[in-house]
């Protein structure tokens, strides 16, 4: 059984501020260690489950975030930005994906380190007028490729948002937000031990009764951006096919979410800054 686990960083236990998430930023290095413990977890609890692969894609910012030495030897470790696709090696071999330490879409309510893609550039993201986040989003990428997402794990309001969109995933709620830079924390151990035990029981389930959703097929996809500032707005006009809506959003109509990536998010790179 091959499992590949989509790291990001904001919603891991004990992150809570810009400044861990930053390569910049004066807590980056305890956030580098938080994010590598809590990813050890994931992996072993996968292969304690009994998967016999597993490949941990490190999808924070420009990537390099995790401490290479200290990740589990067991897993494959994909680094780099910008992918392109977004998902390497994420195919028809691979029977189930986790999203780790993700966070709750920009302009939910007390949800820590919230954001969708770029808190730089992006207000919302909406897709046939839902507003969707970076777990739908690559859900629905995962989707395509006809892999379930058997497992997430972030803050509450990451965990509420998961249900939402992927009915009976296994959630593991590490934290409690209580504003965008402020959360109520499992210890690390405690956050860990979760994070193993729930990716654990996913693996397992998907074993025994593979009865994962895999987000629902529309046909076509109508994508909005609102964008932040009107130059980002009249930067993505230009592209082909693209509609301005108003003087900061602009659609896109798309047959596949995954050709977004490299399209509507093109600018979106190492450049922007995530947190």
């Amino acid at each position: 059984m091959k499992i590949y686990i989509a790291v990001d960083m904001e919603g891991v236990s004990g992150v809570n501020s810009p400044e861990h998430v930053k390569t910049d930023g004066r807590l980056y290095a305890e956030g580098r260690r938080l994010l590598t413990r809590e990813v050890n977890a994931a992996v072993a609890g996968a292969f304690d489950a009994g998967a016999d692969e597993v490949i941990v894609a490190d999808m924070h910012g420009g990537s390099n975030n995790l401490l290479t030495e200290d990740v589990d030897s067991r897993a494959l470790l994909l680094v780099g930005a910008p992918h392109a696709p977004r998902f390497p090696f994420l195919d028809g071999e691979v029977d189930g994906m986790a999203l780790l330490g993700y966070h709750a879409m920009a302009g939910t309510r007390l949800a820590n380190l919230e954001h969708t893609m770029t808190s730089a550039a992006w207000h919302s993201f909406r897709v046939n007028g839902e507003a969707w986040g970076e777990v739908a989003i690559d859900a629905k990428i995962a989707s395509e490729a006809g892999v379930p997402v058997i497992m997430v794990s972030g803050d509450d309001r990451l965990c509420r948002e998961a249900d939402a969109f992927l009915p009976g995933v296994e959630r593991a709620c590490v934290k409690h937000g209580a504003g965008r830079q402020t959360a109520l924390c499992l210890s690390p151990a405690r956050g860990n031990a979760l994070v193993r035990e729930t990716m654990k029981r996913a693996v397992l389930r998907l074993k025994r009764a593979r009865d994962f959703v895999l987000m629902p097929e529309a046909g076509r996809y109508t994508v909005s951006i609102t964008y932040k500032f009107t130059p980002d707005a009249d930067a993505a006009t230009a592209r082909p096919g693209a509609r301005r809506v108003d003087g900061y959003t602009v659609e896109n109509d798309v047959s596949r979410v995954s050709d977004l990536y490299g399209g509507l998010w093109s600018e979106y790179g190492e450049t922007q800054a995530v947190h």
